[in-house]
């Protein structure tokens, strides 16, 4: 049996692997210098071009590109409406922000469980968890599977609920052949560097609703118009804007929207190396009993942004922390997605407790993420395999 690097043996790797990293190439480095050159900082033609670009990527008629994904959710949030005394159903394996956006409008999260296989949120616990209270849902597709649109969908519409398709991870795929950002009512991007694509940072919201896309133009600039039909008091001054709502600063740069409109030229190449490393990956881990590989709904196409490696912990003689230690240790940096929102003491402040989605639950403590990313070449996900299997086999009972 080969020594582990952690207990002195030779690591798979002499130059790490992080589990992400963007790409940039010269195309990108020439379309921000350009920008920098030009007349517009921000509030210019770049962000223009870069909504209209987010619209025939996604097959939304409407788009606002603004400063991250954060932001996106939380003027997505204001547009529906939500609010203090409102309740807002999303998961609990995301980041903070799905979460966050819904105390921002003052209103209570409430936290449904995932789907055990997918990882996605379950759409019967969905339904479980309506109460007079229920506004909204905030659907996430975590790693890049798009949720079970339908069926969520239709809870929604029997209940009278705005869905909010949270797809910080999943620019690129697709649900029953449609773009992810035209099926919900609101679906929110983040352009984060790990994402598929980038801007460094950066978000949007997509919507085929006009009343919402108005609410969100709003929401993201202040709550200033120069529209005069939106107007309490139209003048003809060229000048005149007037504030007819409460808005934040959430604008994107031009610079910003430059290196996003690039990075859009890729996103066909970017999905494809994805979609052939969690191919590469899943053909590797599928037969290895102490890994359980990640289910697909066959509806989602999906462009991947997070391979889970999720270690059956039965079948093993180690916890999950010395499974990531010695993963470092061979230099495969993991990472893990995500805490439980409801762990977090904020959220323990609040009046959360644990045990609320078991499945959440379980599933947080078995597993990282690993790397995966469009520069991974073959040489680096052999070494990233052979370095699991490697610690696979020390460890397995």
């Amino acid at each position: 049996m080969e020594k582990l690097a952690i207990n002195g043996g030779t690591p798979v790797r002499e130059v790490p692997l992080s589990y992400g990293r963007q790409y940039i190439d010269e195309a990108d480095i020439q379309a921000v210098a350009e920008t920098l050159r030009s007349d517009y900082l921000t509030c210019g033609p770049r962000t223009e071009a870069l909504e209209k670009e987010l619209c025939a990527v996604t097959g939304a008629k409407y788009c606002v590109a603004v400063s991250n994904g954060t932001a996106a959710l939380h003027i997505a949030a204001l547009a529906a409406g939500i609010g203090p005394g409102d309740e807002v159903i999303t998961t609990p394996i995301t980041f903070a922000a799905s979460a966050n956006c819904i105390l921002y409008c003052g209103a209570r999260p409430v936290f449904a469980d995932i789907d055990p296989r997918t990882y996605n949120i379950d759409p019967q616990a969905i339904e479980r968890c309506i109460s007079p209270r229920t506004k909204a849902v905030i659907a996430v597709d975590f790693t890049g599977q798009a949720a079970q649109l339908d069926p969520i969908r239709d809870i929604c519409r029997r209940h009278g609920l705005i869905l909010i398709e949270d797809a910080a991870h999943s620019i690129g795929t697709k649900y029953k052949g449609q773009p992810v950002g035209s099926i919900a009512d609101m679906t929110t991007f983040s352009f984060h560097p790990v994402k598929t694509v980038t801007a460094g940072e950066g978000g949007a919201v997509t919507t085929n609703d006009e009343a919402l896309y108005k609410k969100l133009v709003l929401a993201h600039a202040h709550g200033i118009t120069r529209d005069r039909s939106q107007m309490a008091h139209p003048t003809d001054d060229p000048w005149y804007n007037e504030q007819v709502g409460f808005g934040y600063n959430y604008r994107i740069t031009e610079f910003q929207a430059a290196l996003l409109s690039s990075q859009l030229k890729k996103l066909d190449a970017f999905s494809r190396r994805r979609k052939e490393i969690v191919g590469v990956y899943n053909q590797a881990f599928s037969q290895v009993p102490q890994i359980q590989v990640q289910e697909e709904i066959p509806e989602s196409d999906t462009t991947r942004h997070l391979y889970i490696l999720r270690l059956r912990s039965e079948l093993l003689r180690c916890s999950r922390r010395e499974f990531f230690d010695a993963l470092h240790q061979e230099g495969i940096y993991s990472q893990v997605h995500y805490l439980p929102v409801y762990w977090h003491s904020y959220y323990e402040k609040l009046g959360y407790e644990k045990g609320l989605c078991p499945h959440a639950e379980k599933y947080y403590s078995e597993v990282m993420s690993l790397p995966l990313y469009y520069s991974l070449t073959d040489k680096d996900l052999q070494d990233v395999i052979y370095a699991v299997k490697k610690i696979i086999q020390f460890y397995q009972k």
